[in-house]
């Protein structure tokens, strides 16, 4: 028997003290601290957060010497009682696998929290909390009749996290399987503004729960008791599953927007399902789970793919919503799966692989060369279902064949498990799942959803897409990224080291005086120009030059280039002509009257038989126009005209 004592009773200081007390079997105990979580793929390094570790046995320090930077061995006496450890966890991050602690509540996720001791993974860990006054703790584990709560192996109390607060526990039944509600709201208004706002909360989560045994082909949940923790935040999204228990993280401002409340059922049927899919059915390198090391699970394209698909089906299927809400969620993440460039570099089985490494590790660019294994996964999945209905089978017959086969005895599946088990309903899928797994080609959706008198259909954006994505940043506007095979991309952008657009190929922008005597020159219309450039199809445009040569003559603000004055009236502009037209590069309106706005106010540009007689009449057109302090040069095209001389 192991005994941990959690003291959350100082809350303030963000600090949970940790006691532990086992009776030694030999002369050297080992130790380390959990470096993930199941169900998070990425080495997290709980450590950093621990500190003040000290062991005594009786009245004894004992020398406790590190291993790794997880990891301690420390000297004892198995005659001479009981090993107390006792140290300190800081507990300031809050998210569904670290710990956060303050006044309001407490959330500890155990992995981050208990040593392993050597020997002692598969002995009793009885677990007791110390809370502050008025705190009540939740824990999905049994009670123990003298106390806390108990264990029965190490993984079993890392899978049960901690909810303690004021809180109050809502209840109901699942097929005669008590299930407790748990809402600690961070955001304004709380577990009371959640059950006012969604009176049906509770009765639309046990339906879809039954849903879910339905769907498994079992009578109840593979729990015997089962905790959902819900943290409602002002923004967040996300879940992690336990065997007993889920702990979901949902943002308020999802919930004010009209698909909000489908999307966290859709989360509670994800997290639910996973009772059976990957924490029973589990993937054969996740039994047993090394705490230490990161597993390479290939098939998590299904534990985490085919549950993604399924979880937009469940609310569905137990009557809340409508087909319609079905089919917007589907085809959102159709669209996000084709807006995807990194599904034609990166496998969905190799996305599996590299979870580690990738997903979880993702950045700005992280979409130009992977895909999600849960979009992905989702997307085969829904190939599987409707290949599978071509057979007369469906997906549920085959998760319930696996079921009975491999998890209701927790025996690890292997890859080869699930290829066999989707050949017994439908010999086709023995090639194309392959295909599908380790191909960068697309599934063939449009004649899948046809199957169901369903097709895809492209929508055209509301707003021209450039390929690049923008924030705010100190009033500027800073490019996070430019797109892989994107129209800015392929224009010559690309993202500086300080998050600015730099521009590969310069005097492609409008306002350049170089620029704009081309624009002149063209007759073809412009808009279909540029929509052609945004789709890239420009190839494709034939375009109908004025065969006459221009120039243009810049008429710069006072002060140019070094601190152009702003501001100055502008007189004397000429209506535009056949042959000559004034740009405004950088010109406003103040109160009715065009004024000086920038460097380059003005670009005079005119039209001729040779350059020569372009220049005579563009300066001819710049004659009357007048504002403070402007600025032009007399020398406009000597160079092509010095050229044509020679």
């Amino acid at each position: 028997m192991v005994s941990i004592q959690l003291d959350c009773r100082d809350p303030h200081r963000h600090l949970v003290g940790v006691r532990l007390t086992v009776s030694p079997q030999r002369r050297s105990l080992r130790l380390q601290l959990p470096c993930w979580t199941p169900g998070s793929y990425l080495i997290r390094d709980y450590v950093r957060h621990l500190e003040g570790l000290v062991a005594t046995q009786g009245e004894s320090p004992l020398a406790l010497r590190r291993l790794t930077p997880s990891s301690w061995q420390l000297p004892c006496d198995p005659d001479a009682g009981p090993v107390t450890l006792t140290y300190r966890v800081m507990a300031t991050e809050l998210s569904v696998r670290t710990c956060h602690i303050d006044h309001q509540h407490a959330f500890l996720a155990l992995a981050a929290v208990v040593l392993e001791v050597e020997g002692e993974r598969w002995s009793p860990h009885r677990l007791t909390l110390l809370l502050p006054e008025g705190w009540t703790g939740f824990v999905p584990l049994p009670a123990d009749p003298g106390g806390g709560w108990l264990a029965t192996s190490f993984d079993q109390l890392v899978d049960s996290p901690v909810e303690a607060g004021p809180h109050r526990a809502l209840s109901f039944d699942v097929a005669g399987v008590p299930h407790r509600w748990i809402t600690w709201g961070a955001c304004a208004g709380g577990e009371g503004w959640l059950m006012q706002r969604f009176p049906s909360l509770l009765d639309d989560v046990q339906r879809v729960c039954l849903r879910c045994c339905q769907l498994m082909g079992v009578e109840r949940p593979a729990s015997d008791g089962y905790l959902f923790v819900l943290h409602l935040l002002d923004d967040g999204y996300g879940g992690l599953e336990h065997d007993d228990s889920t702990v979901l993280v949902y943002g308020r401002q999802r919930l004010e927007q009209p698909q909000g409340y489908r999307r966290l059922l859709q989360l509670v049927a994800h997290e639910y399902l996973h009772q059976w899919n990957v924490r029973r059915l589990r993937p054969a390198p996740l039994a047993p789970i090394d705490y230490q090391q990161p597993a390479v699970v290939p098939s998590l394209w299904f534990a985490e793919g085919v549950t993604s698909y399924v979880d937009q089906l469940l609310p569905l299927a137990a009557g809340i919503g409508d087909a319609e809400a079905l089919l917007v969620d589907l085809g959102e993440d159709l669209s996000r799966y084709r807006l995807t460039p990194g599904r034609h570099v990166q496998s969905l089985r190799t996305s599996a692989q590299e979870a580690w490494v990738k997903l979880y590790k993702a950045d700005a660019y992280s979409a130009d060369s992977q895909v999600s294994y849960y979009l992905k996964g989702a997307v085969v999945a829904l190939c599987l279902d409707l290949q599978l209905r071509r057979d007369g089978s469906c997906l549920p017959a085959v998760l319930q064949q696996l079921w009975r086969s491999h998890g209701r005895c927790r025996r690890g599946y292997a890859e080869a498990d699930l290829l066999q088990a989707f050949t017994d309903h439908s010999p086709a899928l023995g090639s194309l799942l392959p295909a599908w797994l380790d191909g960068l080609d697309d599934p063939d959706l449009d004649g899948y959803l046809c199957d169901v008198g369903l097709r895809l259909e492209a929508e055209m954006a509301s707003t021209p897409w450039a390929g690049i994505t923008t924030t705010g940043q100190d009033g500027a506007l800073v490019a996070q990224r430019v797109w892989r095979d994107g129209p800015a991309e392929r224009a010559g952008l690309m993202v500086g080291r300080d998050g600015r657009v730099n521009v590969v190929e310069f005097n492609c922008r409008m306002g350049d005086p170089e620029t704009q005597p081309i624009i002149l020159r063209m007759k073809s219309d412009l808009l279909p120009l540029i929509e052609a450039a945004l789709t890239g199809t420009l190839d494709k445009i034939d375009v109908e030059w004025d065969t006459r040569a221009a120039l243009g003559v810049v008429l710069a603000a006072h002060g140019y280039p070094d601190a152009p004055r702003k501001g100055d009236a502008i007189s004397g502009l000429p209506a535009a002509t056949d042959d000559a037209h004034v740009f405004h590069s950088g010109t406003a309106l103040a109160g009715g009257q065009m004024v000086a706005s920038g460097g380059r106010v003005l670009c005079v540009t005119a039209l001729g038989h040779n350059v020569k007689t372009a220049q005579q009449r563009a300066y001819e057109f710049a004659e009357p126009i007048r504002f403070d302090g402007m600025q032009l040069r007399r020398d406009i095209g000597h160079r092509a005209l010095g050229a044509r001389r020679g």
